[in-house]
């Protein structure tokens, strides 16, 4: 009896997990940016969703910057949507000025550990997760990312 529980129990998680209902709430999220405005995953269908995890006091995501502002700026109105997630901050007001000085267009969010639930850890700085246009992580990329990158990844994966 025991064994046909057990038996029972594997095949249900296993029809659970790959039901599409889990799939979609496996890759969902609900941020918060800056300005007060809710981010989620599903609001932009049909666009390509980069969450980029970053810390004002990191070189290489001060150097990738420009070219998520340059890619985030060129496309935000057909194909993409980025979302920055500051980290290992002082306070609210020190990422606001770097955010200013570095002109990032883009929606920024205060990282913490209801972010790392939803979308991952933080295990290097600069992490960025990619997000297909029909809501799929396709890539979570550690280190520095360029535009180029990013259009060459989104080119492959149409």
């Amino acid at each position: 009896m025991l064994y046909k529980k057990s038996l029972f129990c594997l095949i249900l998680t296993a029809v659970l997990l790959s039901s599409p209902i889990f799939a979609l709430a496996a890759n969902s999220f609900a941020l918060k940016d800056t300005e007060g405005k809710k981010h989620t995953l599903s609001q932009y269908k049909g666009k390509w969703v980069i969450v980029n995890y970053w810390a004002t006091w990191c070189p290489p995501c001060l150097e990738e910057v420009p070219d998520l502002v340059a890619l985030y700026d060129s496309r935000k109105n057909k194909d993409v949507m980025i979302i920055g997630v500051a980290f290992d901050y002082q306070s609210a007001k020190e990422v606001a000025e770097y955010v200013d000085d570095m002109l990032m267009s883009y929606p920024i969010v205060l990282g913490d550990d209801e972010v790392t639930k939803q979308i991952g850890n933080v295990e290097v700085l600069p992490t960025s997760y990619i997000y297909n246009p029909r809501g799929e992580l396709v890539k979570t990329k550690r280190g520095l990312v360029t535009k180029q990158y990013l259009e060459s990844l989104m080119a492959r994966e149409k």
